[in-house]
């Protein structure tokens, strides 16, 4: 289970949230500039929050009480960057290569190959080039597989199909959710995009001016309460 109870100055807003994890996808809604990517890399151990606490699995990654802050190397969270933050000198296959082995060890949990993945997300005929020789769309595509490849305790997607074709983001959509069900880890996933959302989040978390305004639990049968999803303000 992750636990986030953290506040942090921001130069026009101070972000504050407050919410648990158990399992699943959880999205994060809200305008450009809402505080949604300094939550995932509050998370992640990139920045460090101002005051509060950030537990996963019982482990404290973060307490300003007790003045823990654990490294992000050593938090074992995957993380799809907006930026990709693919490593130019590596091909594609060796990027994915590295993420399936957090660059070290050994992989824990999925049956997935390196090239299933490229299949999935249709890169398997760019696994010899180079991020410079890449599209954008080829490159989030690529930095995709490599969280994926990951297998962490808790993965952060921030904007994770921004850039794919509607054809690949749908199969995407229904990736996703399989690989969580399979890993059985929580996902928390920044969008902009209602579709995405109700494809794919079971959970939904609005942030505006960095504080949470409203939280949607959807029921079984994927229809949500609270909320229409036709009707999103923050996601416009």
């Amino acid at each position: 289970m992750l636990k986030v109870n953290i506040k942090k100055s921001l130069p026009d807003f101070e972000l504050d949230v407050n919410f648990t994890l158990e399992n699943g996808i959880l999205g994060v809604c809200g305008r450009s500039g809402a505080g949604k990517t300094t939550l995932l890399q509050c998370i992640a151990g990139l920045v460090a929050p101002r005051t509060g606490c950030i537990d996963l699995n019982g482990r404290t990654f973060f307490s300003s009480e007790h003045g823990v802050n654990v490294p992000a190397r050593s938090r074992n969270i995957g993380y799809l960057f907006q930026g990709y933050a693919l490593f130019p000198h590596m091909t594609v296959k060796q990027n994915v290569l590295y993420g399936a082995k957090g660059g070290k060890g050994k992989r824990k949990k999925s049956s997935l190959s390196v090239l299933e993945v490229l299949d999935i997300l249709r890169i398997t005929g760019l696994q010899d080039r180079y991020p410079g020789q890449l599209s954008g769309g080829e490159q989030q595509r690529a930095a995709l597989a490599r969280a994926l490849m990951a297998e962490p305790d808790l993965l952060l997607l921030d904007e994770p199909l921004s850039a794919l074709d509607d054809q690949t983001r749908s199969r995407m959509h229904k990736e996703l959710k399989r690989l969580q069900r399979q890993w059985e880890i929580p996902f928390i996933m920044v969008t902009h995009s209602r579709t995405e959302l109700t494809a794919l989040a079971d959970r939904v978390l609005f942030l505006v001016n960095g504080k949470q305004c409203q939280e949607v639990i959807y029921n079984p049968e994927r229809t949500c309460t609270g909320w229409d999803a036709q009707e999103i303000p923050c996601c416009r």
